[in-house]
Formats: structure tokens, C-alpha cells, sequence
């Protein structure tokens, strides 16, 4: 690897993650925009035009908000469990292609941060990471409450960890591989896995929200039972890693269902057009921009609209409904691909 391949890589992250969080700040004011919308509200208008500066104002607010700390807590867990959960949400987005490849000066530059062959093996043990923030949250605060929502939290990521590595197994009978550039390659066209996998995008898209704690799913919080859950002792800053960690995983969730099952950056016949291998690339970044918003979308739109389950209901839905049903899914499409051969 030559000094230029390192620098080209370095430049990548910072993109990449630059414009993530910056999609993280603003996501947060469409959630506002969109709920008050829902509910007859006006919403955040008052910083900058339409409200558009209000991310910084709070980032600053919370900046310059006191970090309060119980005496009893586990000071260094207590203050290493956002970070787990924020640096769990930053690293999944490395393995997302989110274009083929672009052309600066003769060189060809890759549209993903690393293409490794172990793509969604990758996706499943961040994802699993991801629970250790919450639940050492929960415990390190000493704190009954915060300890429930954490316990809550864990149970319910496990159960529903279940049924979406089933429902992703499907994806990858499909595909013969683990890689989610070949994945979205074999989507050319209209070949998306959703057509394909209908039951398995159902069943990922549901554990998904489980997987984020978004309403129906949010147990974990539940401020009516649980004055705030796993980060009932957190202010300042330490919130709002907790905070937009919930948003970054929005959003990379968003990103791997529409790279496992809506085609990725793909846009249909795009390469019959005749463009250059650079407008060919722009395009399909605006494309795989304008599915993960509708995603996104999608996400904030069921919050506001469904309440929130019971936990005898939520867990029955995760070991009762949903994991035979991807199992049986499983089943059938490995049938289906036998016969086919």
C-alpha cells in the first residue's frame, strides 16, 4: 500500500464520517420538523431560516451543560458506555458502498471506505457490540432504573439480533457472497432482494427498530415506567453521545436495508445510458442518498404514529412471530434455490 492509498483512505473516513454526522444533527431537526407536522405543531423555526441552525444552537447547549456523575457510578464505565454506543453507530458505515467508483486523475477511487469479503459478518458484530453500551450504561450508574433499561435493553437486541441474521442468510443464498458491493452488483436493474425477499425485508425492517430502540421498540427508555431507562444519570455531553448514537444507528440501519434490499446505489439500467464512469458515479450517490432519506423518513414517520408495545408483547413478537417465520423463510428459499440449479 503506497503513501497515496493511506491518504486517499484517510480522506474517505473524514468524508464519509463528516457527512454522517452532519446527517446525524440534521436528522434530529427533521424528526422535530416531521412530528410537529404530524401533530399540528410548528416545530423548531426560530434559529436561522426554517430552524436550520437549531442543531448547532443544542450541540452548544449541551456542550456548555454541567456533566453531573453519581458519587457511587463507575466513573470510567460510566463514561465509556457512549462512547461504545457512538463508536459502535460511527463504524458500521465503513463497509456501505455507496457508488462504484469515481475517476480524479487517472486514478480510480473506490465509493466505499473498506470492501471486505466479510461484509455483513462485520455489520452483525457491531451490531452486537452495540448492546454493550447501553446495558454497562445501565449498570455503571448505579442506579435501579437505569439498570432496568439497560437488562431491557439487552434482551430485546438479542431476541431480535436472531431474526435479522436469518432474514440477511436469505440475502445470501441468494448472492453467493458476503460482500455488499457484490450484493448491490447483482441488483442491477430491478433485481432488488426486496422483490426477491419480501418476507426477510419485512422481518429485517421490523428487527431494525428494535435493534435502533425506536417506537414501537423503545423499552429500553420508556420514560413513563422508567424516568428516562439506561441514561436516567446522564447529562451533558455523555446524553448527547446517547442521543445521536440512537440517530447515527437510524441512519446506518437505513443504509443497510437499502444496500441488502433496495438495490443499493443502484439505478435502474443507469449504465445503458452512456455517461461517463464520473456522472455514472454522482448519480448513483444521489440515488443511494435519496433511498436512505425515504428510509429515514419512514423511520420518524412510524414513531409518531405507533404506540409503543408492551414487553411481554415485544418479546413475543421477536421469539414467537418473527423468529419461525424467518426460519421458514430460510427454509423455503434454500428449497427454491436447489430446484433452480
Amino acid at each position: 500500500m503506497t503513501i497515496s492509498d493511506i491518504i486517499i483512505i484517510f480522506l474517505k473516513i473524514l468524508i464519509v464520517h463528516l457527512a454522517l454526522l452532519t446527517a446525524v444533527a440534521y436528522t434530529v431537526y427533521l424528526e422535530r420538523r416531521v412530528s410537529a407536522f404530524i401533530q399540528d405543531r410548528i416545530g423548531p423555526n426560530r434559529v436561522g431560516p426554517a430552524g436550520l441552525l437549531q442543531p448547532i444552537v443544542d450541540a452548544v447547549k449541551l456542550l456548555m451543560k454541567e456533566d453531573i456523575v453519581p458519587e457511587k457510578a463507575n466513573k470510567f464505565i460510566h463514561a465509556l458506555a457512549p462512547a461504545i454506543s457512538m463508536t459502535v453507530a460511527l463504524s458500521t458505515i465503513a463497509v456501505i458502498p455507496f457508488g462504484e467508483k469515481i475517476v480524479i486523475l487517472g486514478k480510480e477511487i473506490k465509493l466505499q471506505i473498506a470492501s471486505v469479503n466479510i461484509g455483513i459478518l462485520y455489520i452483525l458484530a457491531l451490531v452486537s457490540l452495540g448492546v454493550y453500551g447501553i446495558t454497562l450504561s445501565g449498570w455503571s450508574s448505579n442506579n435501579k432504573y437505569s439498570l432496568l433499561g439497560g437488562l431491557r435493553s439487552s434482551a430485546q437486541m438479542i431476541s431480535y439480533e436472531l431474526s435479522m441474521g436469518l432474514a440477511i442468510l436469505g440475502v445470501i443464498l441468494i448472492n453467493g457472497s458476503f460482500q455488499l458491493d457484490t450484493i448491490v452488483q447483482n441488483q442491477y436493474g430491478w433485481r432488488w432482494n426486496v422483490i426477491l425477499q419480501p418476507v426477510g425485508f419485512i422481518i429485517f425492517l421490523i428487527a431494525a427498530f428494535a435493534e435502533t430502540n425506536r417506537t414501537p421498540f423503545d423499552l429500553p427508555e420508556a420514560e413513563q415506567e422508567l424516568v428516562g431507562g439506561y441514561h436516567t444519570e446522564y447529562s451533558s455531553m455523555k446524553f448527547a453521545l446517547f442521543f445521536l448514537a440512537e440517530y447515527a444507528n437510524v441512519i446506518v440501519s437505513s443504509c443497510v436495508i437499502v444496500t441488502l434490499y433496495l438495490g443499493g446505489y443502484q439505478f435502474p439500467y443507469l449504465q445503458t445510458f452512456g455517461l461517463s464512469q464520473n456522472w455514472v458515479s454522482l448519480i448513483q450517490i444521489f440515488t443511494f442518498c435519496i433511498k436512505v432519506f425515504i428510509m429515514v423518513f419512514f423511520f420518524i414517520w412510524i414513531r409518531w404514529t405507533i404506540p409503543r408495545f408492551r414487553y411481554d408483547q415485544l418479546m413475543t413478537l421477536g421469539w414467537k412471530v418473527m423468529l419461525p417465520i424467518a426460519a421458514l423463510n430460510l427454509v423455503v428459499t434454500a428449497i427454491i434455490i436447489i430446484f433452480l440449479k
